[in-house]
């Protein structure tokens, strides 16, 4: 059995790929092959798993009218031309048995390719509301699988949509919250806030979270805090001047991130797909503030879903200032019956079982 999982841009679309391929190649054997645009984060990623990688030459167009954007979009045109080609001949070589895309631009070229072949095709998109991508291949793939039940209003053909949850990593569900504690050491019934952003305009936020992390400081430390700073790391050191507290803890990155998540009692993130979805399962309250530099606000889309359940709280960045969210997220932690109830509506929201109805999914398009 030959699979062929096609994907790239975002770990949020890399990662449940990777989940799935694992499967299939522990339970069927099955030869896997991955195909990725070049020089995206999946030709990095992917072979860290030990698992062979094709290129096809792909890019994004610009939705911008100004002379750079035009030259752009002229060399995506041609690169579509050239991707088509190296898709097609990736197919004949390999000869899979399904093709499965689950975002990322490499994926248009070889899902569409191997349709028009007819090998049977997946796509699986994470996000709340499809990307240009999905949405394209969703007129020509035999199935679309989604991360929640919202999003099928989004399809022309609702019928071919199935609700499957987006794969979580097993390590999310290693440790209770207490077990979780135990482990990193604490001594004491605070609770603890876990917080980190990705990078794009990560630095607004990490602005922000320096001030927060001053003034829990300057409080006593009410409750834990745990951020990642990522590439700001050194300039949040900078701008506590030396203050610190028991409790108060920044890290470049948070490298054992299941572990503090099981133990965190709130989170304040971006709403990226893997983000939402590894909320949603383990049940954890958060505060989400959408990152506005990525394309089509859809992040905005995905902390939507989990805050009309009830589970998150939306905060707009631009809406955002340093006293409203630690006002915010003081209230929240001195209100363990709001967080329960938060953590009772994700549960409701949450497909904990997402790998195993993908892969049933699949198997069914092999059958």
């Amino acid at each position: 059995m030959n699979i062929l999982f096609t994907c790239g841009g975002t770990a949020g679309h890399i990662n449940p790929a990777v989940a799935l391929a694992r499967m299939f190649r522990e339970r069927e054997g099955a030869n896997i092959l991955f195909v990725g645009a070049d020089g995206g984060m999946e030709t990095r990623l992917v072979p860290k798993e030990g698992m062979e990688l094709k290129t096809v030459t792909i890019t994004n167009f610009r939705r911008s009218l100004t002379p750079a954007a035009i030259g752009h979009n002229v060399g995506t045109l041609a690169n579509m031309v050239k991707s088509d080609r190296q898709a097609k001949a990736i197919l004949r070589d390999f000869e899979p048995d399904l093709v499965v895309g689950t975002g990322g631009y490499a994926s248009y070229p070889v899902v569409k390719a191997a349709a028009k072949m007819g090998i049977p095709t997946a796509v699986h998109e994470s996000n709340a509301v499809p990307g240009l991508t999905t949405k394209a291949l969703s007129k020509v793939c035999d199935v679309v699988m989604v991360g929640f039940a919202e999003s099928k209003e989004h399809y022309d053909d609702p019928g071919k949509v199935v609700v499957t949850g987006t794969p979580v990593r097993g390590d999310f569900f290693q440790y209770t919250r207490q077990e979780a504690r135990e482990k990193l050491g604490f001594t004491d019934d605070r609770p603890l806030v876990v917080s980190f952003f990705g990078s794009l305009g990560a630095s607004v936020m990490n602005g922000y979270v320096t001030v927060l992390l001053s003034r829990a400081i300057d409080r006593g430390a009410p409750f834990r805090w745990i951020h990642g700073g990522g590439r700001n790391y050194s300039s949040i050191l900078a701008g506590l001047g030396g203050k610190s507290a028991d409790g108060i803890e920044v890290r470049e990155y948070i490298y054992d991130m299941p572990l503090v998540m099981a133990a965190a009692d709130l989170v304040i993130c971006r709403s990226g797909a893997s983000t939402i979805s590894e909320l949603a399962a383990i049940a954890k309250p958060s505060v989400l503030i959408p990152s506005p530099n990525v394309t089509a606000d859809h992040q905005t889309k995905n902390a939507k879903v989990l805050s009309n359940a009830g589970g998150a709280v939306l905060v707009p960045e631009k809406e955002c200032d340093p006293e409203g969210l630690y006002q915010l997220v003081s209230g929240l932690l001195q209100s363990p019956e709001k967080r329960k109830e938060m953590s009772l509506a994700l549960s409701r929201l949450a497909i904990p079982d997402a790998n195993e109805k993908i892969y049933e999914t699949l198997k069914g398009l092999l059958r």
